[in-house]
């Protein structure tokens, strides 16, 4: 992108995080939580990184770290209770082969822990296991709720970046939602006028939802479009059928009623609950 002279403003994948929470900002969402916000200029002046830090995330991925600690820690303590007891694994190699299966399988727990295994001077026998969680400086361990954003736009304060990154992912959400909807996900097509047909029948679609929800944030609700789309998804038009005495048949269509949530956003968009009505057809 850079060779190409693109603008970009994408997730960071790099595993290290930093944050110091002195030198950040605020801002505040539109679900109303707080994001502290750190930027920092790259050495050479050619990009900036702004690392961010949520409570909510935060909160999410300490509850993930307590899940897998102590699923790390319950493996540690069958191996070192199977020392002692008969017919359990003792010999060195087998010890060290059940100690890396739970490595592999800590989701990158295993990396905070320094492992001593005791082994009896004149054999092979592991008669003692010991452990210690030292957390590595710089990951999910010590710096929960925290990810970073890479932009080449050295001129954008952190409101500006925040604000176009969540643009940016909402537009993906909302593509994404609407691509299941009208069956165009994923992209089957192979000749470039029929990926176009598609890639503009979704921005068509886009711009409906926009225009849905610019109306709504008028009214104070900005829920996301896949939270109004499951509201909306509440009412449907049901058919009863009808055997009448002369033999022939009545059909009654109509609209169930909308509940509470669904009628707030009718009113915010000015269009009746029934847009229908009620209609009958004999057969």
């Amino acid at each position: 992108m850079v060779e190409n002279k693109y603008r970009y403003l994408v997730v960071s994948r790099e595993r290290t995080r930093q944050f110091t929470a002195e030198q950040a900002v605020e801002v505040s969402t539109a679900s109303r939580q707080t994001i502290q916000m750190q930027r920092v200029v790259s050495e050479d002046g050619s990009e900036v990184r702004l690392y961010c830090h949520s409570k909510q995330r935060q909160a999410k991925e300490a509850a993930m770290n307590a899940r897998f600690t102590k699923r790390f820690e319950d493996g540690l303590l069958k191996i070192a209770e199977g020392l002692s007891k008969p017919g359990g694994t003792k010999k060195r190699d087998k010890v060290l082969n059940r100690i890396g299966r739970i490595q592999e399988k800590s989701c990158g727990i295993g990396q905070h822990y320094r492992i001593d295994v005791v082994q009896d001077k004149v054999s092979d026998v592991v008669t003692a296991l010991n452990w210690e969680r030292v957390p590595v400086d710089g990951t999910r361990m010590t710096h929960p709720g925290v990810y970073c954003l890479r932009t080449n736009e050295l001129q954008w304060d952190e409101v500006t970046l925040w604000h176009t990154y969540t643009m940016l992912t909402d537009l993906e959400a909302v593509f994404r939602s609407l691509k299941s909807e009208l069956g165009m996900r994923p992209v089957y097509h192979h000749k470039e006028e029929r990926a176009e047909g598609h890639l503009f029948i979704t921005v068509l679609a886009y711009q409906a939802v926009q225009t849905i929800r610019r109306k709504l944030k008028g009214s104070g609700i900005n829920d996301s479009w896949t939270s109004l789309r499951k509201i909306f998804s509440g009412q449907q038009r049901i058919t009863a059928t009808f055997r009448q005495e002369d033999g022939r048949t009545l059909n009654i269509r109509k609209t169930i009623v909308a509940d509470p949530r669904l009628n707030n956003l009718y009113q915010a968009l000015g269009i009746t609950s029934s847009p229908v009505g009620l209609r009958k057809m004999v057969n």
